[in-house]
């Protein structure tokens, strides 16, 4: 039996339709998820080739495993390449990890990456439309004088309104520059208040920090405290005294002692009559912590004298008005200052940023984990 020489085969030109259909598609998922994130983490690119592939079946890959491995990997190259382009429009959260930028001992591409890793929505934002860094210098001058003022404070609180220009100024000079905290809040005085940290820290992650950290808190407290009395040995023992204290008060006035015994390691506690002596000598190991003056005499339970935040040996801010509210400005000041969780704290940090503040909440260590299923029953 003779064959058909006529039947048609396929043209070149379809496939390479195709191809070009596919490369506009990739372009157009590039430039929306550049407008988010310059680096988009795995499982984000992961999300959003599933969510490519949900719709038009036709899309589908049928050789790989979950159908859309290969739109994810050719995202990653479409990402790269569109990063590249904005290196060279001056993009600074592009420019910032280019080679000419890296240091000696960290010359290579893939070391030393400035990118967000705690959800900041703002990394490093471009300077306002007309603004270079000489006139948000200069801007940063002027405010300076200010805050030698006595009684000032209301007209500083207007002048950091008017120049919030330089956030981008401040987010620019702290990964690329990455000054001791003494040099920064030298340079920046006015922005070391509870206010100002609770805006900057609104400016970079979007999600207000007190009211936020201050409602989940009193929403797990509950839970909390039954988690505590389930502890035995010396932990539960521990904790009798501090639940049978929190019991006798609302909850406002038992966050404090709650968050006290949560990330009690980085609380330090000193009386008025030593904090020239033994009190220095322990603040200058202090790598970042609490620390709370109490009255010679005083119980555990006494409202303390002074209570501060302290960071690279240094009193960053002062005269705060409890336990929890300095955790949670310490928590600000991290990202503010693009700090790393120390690592003996590193657990008890990722609980405040992923289940207190729901900041990357979807990917959480094996013991956080744990923690947020119990607090959910």
């Amino acid at each position: 039996m003779r064959l058909n020489c006529n039947l048609k085969r396929p043209k070149l030109s379809a496939v390479l339709v195709e191809l070009k259909l596919k490369s506009h598609i990739l372009e157009g998922l590039a430039e929306e998820i550049i407008k988010h994130k310059a680096y988009p983490t795995d499982n984000d690119l992961n999300d959003v080739a599933e969510a490519l592939v949900k719709e038009p079946p036709c899309l589908r890959e049928q050789g790989t495993f979950n159908g859309c491995y290969g739109w994810k990997i050719s995202l990653k190259y479409k990402l790269a390449n569109f990063r590249t382009k904005l290196r060279g429009l001056g993009c600074y959260e592009v420019t910032i990890n280019s080679l000419k930028n890296k240091a000696q001992d960290t010359f290579q591409a893939a070391l030393n990456m400035k990118k967000p890793r705690r959800a900041e929505v703002n990394y490093c934002p471009q300077h306002p439309k007309g603004e270079t860094t000489d006139t948000l210098e200069n801007q940063r001058i002027a405010l300076l004088p200010e805050i030698k003022k006595r009684n000032n404070g209301h007209r500083v609180t207007e002048k950091m309104e008017k120049t919030d220009e330089c956030f981008s100024y401040r987010r620019q000079e702290v990964p690329q520059g990455q000054p001791l905290v003494a040099d920064f809040k030298s340079r920046w005085p006015a922005l070391f208040t509870q206010n100002e940290m609770d805006k900057e820290f609104m400016l970079i992650s979007t999600v207000p920090l007190l009211s936020t950290f201050f409602a989940e808190l009193d929403r797990h407290s509950p839970r909390m405290m039954e988690i505590f009395r389930c502890k035995g040995r010396a932990a539960g023992r521990k904790m009798r005294h501090l639940m049978v204290a929190i019991s006798r008060v609302c909850i406002k006035m038992g966050r404090p002692l709650l968050i006290k015994y949560f990330v009690c390691p980085c609380i330090y506690c000193h009386t008025s009559q030593n904090i020239d002596t033994g009190a220095n000598t322990s603040m200058g190991q202090t790598v970042m912590g609490v620390c709370v003056i109490q009255k010679v005499g005083a119980e555990p339970e006494d409202e303390p004298e002074d209570i501060g935040v302290l960071i690279e040996d240094v009193e960053v801010l002062s005269g705060l008005g409890n336990i929890a509210i300095a955790c949670a400005l310490l928590f600000g000041l991290i990202y503010c200052l693009n700090l790393s969780y120390p690592p003996e704290l590193k657990c008890t940090f990722e609980v405040l940023q992923k289940i207190l503040l729901n900041l990357d909440g979807q990917r959480l260590s094996s013991k956080a984990q744990f923690l947020k299923n119990k607090l959910l029953q």
